[in-house]
């Protein structure tokens, strides 16, 4: 996997929700050694796993670390119990631990522990090898206080509630479109341009849009979790819910835009399965495309100079697709590169239209 730029991982890592995390988690692993050392009976020998339960139950969101936290400690339980077995049977002995431990791995394949997963063999092998003949002792110590650090960090991360990802989300949503229209834009150039067009960036960049869709819809999977039973998202569903009806209108969008991109460098580059484009077809080819490229970059589509582009870029692919019948009547043979352009420019504008209207005003 291609690592990020170092100043895009410097700026992901000093996100305001990120250092929020810093230091709700600072705060937690402080309360956690601070209260572990107060712990009655044999558990306050065992102080170190309080704040290490703290850490491990620290999730962006707050369903993230309630989920963390309990599988985290149902991996303990079941280390412990299967340590249990042995303690009580053959003890901990140089072939006993390794099957133990053994079966800890298989256990946790199991997919039932989630985050806690790696805890079974863990906490199996501490067990046995660090608790010894105070394996009881030991034990309880160490689920005890792990509770003790998990709980912290649920009560942080509960009274200093995350903000919801859903702005964060929405402003990706925000950079795709502007990537989608930057892109239109750059095939409409390369249409118009001299061939094989100086800049190829937009061929090669016409395959890593799906790939951007999919990491948006990744965000908003996110953002929906960030707002599971966090207080200040409370009344927000609906712009998540508008944010998903983006994201699935950008992404047909994507494939749209990607079709007309793959078929024009089929054109420019002569790959198999090209179709000469026409002469006649360049300039309203290129006017269609940056004209529904403005389109695709409107923010807010109700706004009177909104529509004002809408019908700009109607009017342009209504010429392409004019252009289009006339040159095959003149011809008598079908213009491939021109009428799949324009038919996927139509979806495009129908794609884009704001949700009030209908899709019977749309190009006609």
């Amino acid at each position: 996997m291609r690592r990020p730029p170092l100043r895009s991982a410097l700026r992901a890592a000093t996100r305001p929700a990120r250092l929020l995390l810093v230091a709700k988690t600072a705060l937690a692993v402080g309360i956690a050694w601070f209260i572990a050392r107060y712990m009655p009976g044999v558990t306050d020998e065992y102080p170190y796993y309080a704040p290490l339960g703290a850490l491990v139950s620290m999730y962006p969101t707050l369903m993230g670390s309630v989920k963390s936290g309990l599988q985290t400690i149902l991996g303990l339980a079941a280390g412990i119990g299967l340590a249990s077995i042995i303690v009580l049977t053959v003890g901990p002995t140089w072939w006993s631990i390794p099957i133990v431990v053994g079966l800890g791995v298989l256990l946790s394949g199991t997919g039932w522990f989630g985050a806690g997963r790696e805890y079974v063999p863990m906490a199996a092998l501490f067990v046995l090898i660090i608790g010894g003949q105070n394996a009881d002792d030991y034990s309880l110590g160490y689920l005890t206080q792990m509770s003790v650090g998990v709980v912290v960090g649920l009560v942080v991360n509960l009274i200093i509630a995350p903000a919801p990802l859903t702005a964060e989300a929405t402003a990706d949503l925000e950079r795709f479109r502007e990537k989608l229209a930057a892109h239109l834009h750059d095939v409409g150039d390369a249409v118009s341009d001299s061939w094989p067009p100086e800049k190829e960036h937009w061929a090669e960049d016409a395959a890593s849009l799906s790939d951007t869709a999919s990491e948006l819809r990744l965000a908003l999977v996110e953002a929906d979790e960030s707002r599971r039973g966090n207080p200040r998202a409370w009344g927000q569903r609906a712009a998540t819910d508008e944010a998903h009806a983006q994201l699935e209108a950008l992404e047909r969008i994507a494939q749209h835009i990607r079709d007309v991109s793959d078929t024009i460098a089929d054109t420019i580059w002569g790959r198999p399965g090209a179709i000469d484009l026409d002469p006649a077809l360049p300039a309203p080819l290129t006017a269609a495309c940056h004209a529904v490229a403005e389109v695709i970059a409107l923010q807010d589509a109700s706004t009177p100079e909104a529509h004002r582009i809408r019908g700009e870029a109607t009017r342009t692919v209504r010429l392409l697709l004019e252009t289009v019948d006339d040159r095959t009547i003149e011809l008598r043979q079908s213009i491939g590169p021109g009428v799949l352009a324009a038919m996927h420019l139509r979806r495009i504008l129908i794609l884009s239209r704001p949700p009030a209207d209908s899709p019977s005003a749309e190009v006609r």
